[in-house]
């Protein structure tokens, strides 16, 4: 049970929400407090649960039919009597470490700093449970995912009380939004055949697998474009969302019947985020000590 669990929070992408709070709270206020201890273990592990967790109990089906499933992109419990029972753990463990973090946080901060948290889970868990399924309705789905990651940086600089408007700010959150988006946007493609055979619906499924590549390089490239707008240094991250482009940009005339060839640019994403995430931490060493 205790397996299947931590299998379930994708461990390979704890960091993906923990970095840009922790990031954002910290180029923020310069300082090292309990609330910035108490957010990135939060956004850590217990949001990362609650986010992939809440996703498999309720994509089980569909996840039974996707062969990809089963490893890093996502486990699997095949055996359905064994599953039910885990299922119900996922569930409980996520409440158990989700909420009195949520509610700590929630004392700290500004009004407007609690109500940015309380979306930002409200996103992640409308995005898989029934009767919301953001997941389920194109391009929503996109935007929803996006906030998974971008949340956790967007309460941040609320919490830190920041204007999210400034000149200087405005665009990595928004450059932020459309890289997330075009990477859920990307991630789909590979799945469009076993979604529809699932009868589960996305913007891959909508407009195809051929479509959705080439508007996935299309807003890697808007999200470049975005951070050209930043002052020297930082408008240096410009050129990382290239990288995404150009390996999205490999699958530019994938049809629905090759989509799972995408797979390998899903992969390539995985891995491409280390050494991204490391020279995003480089430049903010640089901004940080005035170096440029």
């Amino acid at each position: 049970m205790i397996g299947a669990i931590l299998r379930a929070s994708r461990p390979i992408s704890w960091i993906n929400t923990a970095y840009p709070f922790a990031a954002g709270y910290l180029m923020a206020t310069r300082e090292v407090d309990a609330v910035l201890i108490v957010g990135t273990l939060f956004f850590l592990i217990p949001y990362n649960l609650l986010m992939y967790g809440v996703n498999d109990v309720f994509d089980y089906e569909s996840d039974l039919a996707n062969p990809r499933k089963g490893g890093v992109e996502g486990d699997v419990v095949r055996d359905r009597e064994a599953a039910g029972r885990i299922h119900r753990g996922i569930l409980v463990a996520s409440g158990a470490t989700v909420v009195p973090l949520a509610a700590w946080l929630l004392l700290q901060g500004s009004f407007a700093a609690g109500v940015t948290l309380a979306l930002v889970i409200f996103g992640v868990v409308a995005y898989s449970a029934p009767g919301l399924r953001f997941k389920e309705r194109p391009f929503l789905d996109s935007l929803t995912s996006a906030l998974h990651f971008v949340g956790p940086l967007l309460y941040a600089l609320v919490l830190a009380g920041v204007s999210l408007v400034d000149a200087d700010v405005w665009p990595i959150w928004a450059a932020f939004i459309l890289w997330g988006m075009a990477s859920h946007a990307f991630g789909a493609v590979q799945d469009v055949r076993a979604d529809r055979a699932g009868g589960i619906g996305s913007v891959a499924t909508v407009v195809g697998a051929r479509a959705t590549a080439r508007l996935s390089v299309g807003l890697y490239l808007g999200a470049s474009a975005l951070l050209l707008l930043l002052p020297w240094p930082s408008l240096l991250a410009a050129a990382l969302p290239l990288a995404y482009a150009a390996s999205a940009a490999r699958f530019w005339n994938v049809t629905d019947a090759t989509c799972e060839d995408a797979n390998r640019g899903w992969r390539t994403f995985l891995w491409l985020n280390q050494p991204v995430g490391f020279l995003v931490t480089v430049l903010l060493i640089v901004e940080w000590n005035g170096w440029l």
